[in-house]
């Protein structure tokens, strides 16, 4: 099913990915409504990647945290379910990529806490309302992603890289895109890195680690926010027991509506 023949109400686009209708790349869905990254984590560990938010909020922003065994964020999307209400999870044991995986009632375990981080899609959607044109979402392809050489600032047992999303913006549109995300902060805000790749550890931006490539055009340059993957490096680096994510570009929409996230 293509984005644009989705309904607009979010509770409706959780009830066909709960369903396995919908089961793509969530960029572009829900116009206007906060998207999340979801991390979940044993209760032992809880702490440790709360403070791990705390001290790296640009890659990470916190949105909500659910109460240990809950799987209903509802603050954010009530009557939700967070085992089957993303597209496509990912489940890590100490380290490795154990199943990608379309829900997770079977991992679901009572001492579970769920995370939501807020996620770059949340501001496409006022980027294309200013004029830019998000070419991921133009070719209905996965937002191109990398695993930096920037290091997180460490919590507890938790430590690694930053992951970053890559735009291309053309030249004259850099300003404005970079004062259009930084009312944004909650969702990653202002770009992290604009221009030379190789600054922040990136050999070839024409492949990404995670998504797809998108063409960088002539008078384009390569753009690069905080990327809410980041935790998905960070479990590969520090080998968590147990870690469930979702799968990058396959988001968790929520009722949230993006500009009451908005500053300035």
């Amino acid at each position: 099913m293509q984005v644009t023949a989705l309904p607009q109400d979010p509770a409706e686009v959780r009830d066909l990915i709960r369903r396995g209708v919908v089961n793509e790349t969530t960029a572009g869905m829900a116009p206007g409504r906060v998207q999340a990254n979801l991390v979940v984590l044993p209760g032992e560990m809880a702490f440790d990647f709360m403070l791990f938010c705390q001290r790296n909020p640009r890659p990470c922003p916190l949105l909500e945290v659910t109460e240990p065994g809950s799987f209903e964020p509802t603050r954010l999307a009530p009557g939700s379910d967070l085992r089957y209400d993303v597209p496509r999870y990912r489940v890590y044991r100490d380290g490795e990529l154990e199943a990608e995986v379309p829900d997770i009632a079977d991992y679901w375990q009572d001492d579970l806490v769920a995370f939501l981080l807020g996620c770059s899609f949340s501001f496409e959607n006022a980027l294309i309302r200013a004029g830019i044109g998000m070419r991921h979402i133009e070719c209905g392809t996965t937002v191109p992603m990398f695993i930096t050489d920037v290091q997180t600032e460490p919590a507890g047992s938790l430590s690694g890289p930053m992951v970053v999303s890559m735009r291309p913006i053309p030249r004259g549109q850099v300003v404005r895109a970079t004062q259009v995300t930084s009312r944004f902060p909650a969702v990653h805000g202002a770009p992290f890195h604009i221009g030379d790749p190789a600054a922040i550890g990136i050999s070839d931006v024409t492949r990404p680690d995670l998504g797809e490539p998108v063409e960088i055009k002539d008078g384009e340059v390569p753009v690069f926010w905080a990327c809410g993957v980041t935790p998905q490096a960070v479990a590969m680096n520090s080998k968590p027991p147990f870690m469930i994510t979702h799968a990058p570009g396959y988001m968790f929409i929520t009722d949230a509506v993006d500009e009451d996230y908005a500053v300035l």
